[in-house]
């Protein structure tokens, strides 16, 4: 097994967020789990924009009807579950580093679908998936000690890495929140919203800028289509704190005072930061190159 360096978030970071309970989670997420910026339509309730998100990344990977998709950062299988009980997908592998998450997924025995605790740099299948998603990984792929080269570089080995799992003309399809254009990395680093989420949420977690996201892909994915949604997210944010603080005394019950006012006060600073542009949310689809390292 090939082992590759993972420079962002470790594992212990990931399931102190993630891990915190599948009871508390279920509180305010919508019935899937789905627990990223959702893409809306007019009419849409959470359940309706969750779906639509997740089926805009299955038609943008082209994973309809695969064979084989990987999903990574799977969280609590949403994708998985649509992948092979709604297009006709045969196998879904995906990874995550939540243990919480994994026995969720599993306990749910859905035809066709593999969990693993397993990181990406770790990842090392018996034969190239058709098509990759993930959605709402990459931006646990850096830290804030790194410097704009690290970071780029710790970027550029996941999509090399996503290079070698995916067949010849492949297509990917990530969804992540970045730095907005509306401040510079060094001030939203100083920013009291970025050190509180880097240090009560998000552990070891820095997003990326689009700049980085676009250097560290060449080579090995040709950018098909980007949109960016951040009003979208801030939407979704909002519909999760006020899902939230409806149920405030069963989430105190489940995880104390002091967890509650955390969450509360993190969604409430990132509806903030996608309503004013200093978060940004994006969705891009990705080409596989013919060679790593060639030009599409």
């Amino acid at each position: 097994m090939t082992t590759l360096p993972q420079p962002g978030a470790s594992a212990r970071a990931i399931r102190h967020h993630y891990d915190l309970g599948n009871d508390f989670y279920r509180l305010w997420l919508d019935r899937g789990m789905v627990y990223s910026g959702a893409k809306w339509a007019e009419g849409d309730d959470l359940e309706r924009a969750q779906l639509r998100k997740l089926d805009h990344h299955i038609e943008a990977a082209a994973a309809r009807g695969a064979a084989r998709v990987l999903d990574i950062g799977c969280g609590w299988g949403a994708l998985l579950e649509r992948l092979v009980t709604q297009c006709g997908v045969v196998s879904a592998v995906g990874l995550t580093l939540s243990d919480a998450q994994a026995e969720f997924v599993r306990a749910r025995a859905l035809p066709g679908v593999e969990v693993r605790v397993e990181s990406w740099a770790d990842h090392e299948p018996p034969a190239p998936y058709d098509a990759i998603v993930s959605i709402g990984a990459f931006e646990h792929f850096a830290r804030l000690d790194m410097s704009e080269r690290q970071k780029v570089e710790a970027y550029a080995a996941f999509f090399r890495k996503a290079w070698s799992l995916l067949r010849p003309g492949g297509r990917m399809s990530l969804q992540t929140f970045a730095y907005g254009a509306g401040r510079t990395r060094a001030q939203a680093v100083a920013a009291a919203s970025t050190r509180f989420l880097a240090d009560e949420i998000f552990q070891e977690t820095d997003p990326p800028t689009l700049a980085n996201l676009a250097e560290a892909a060449v080579g090995a994915f040709e950018v098909v289509e980007l949109s960016n949604d951040r009003l979208g997210y801030a939407r979704t944010c909002k519909e999760w704190s006020g899902r939230l603080r409806a149920r405030r005394a069963e989430a105190i019950d489940l995880v104390g005072a002091a967890a509650y006012e955390r969450y509360q006060r993190y969604l409430d600073f990132a509806f903030l930061g996608f309503t004013s542009g200093n978060l940004d949310l994006y969705r891009v689809t990705l080409q596989r190159t013919r060679r790593l390292g060639a030009t599409p």
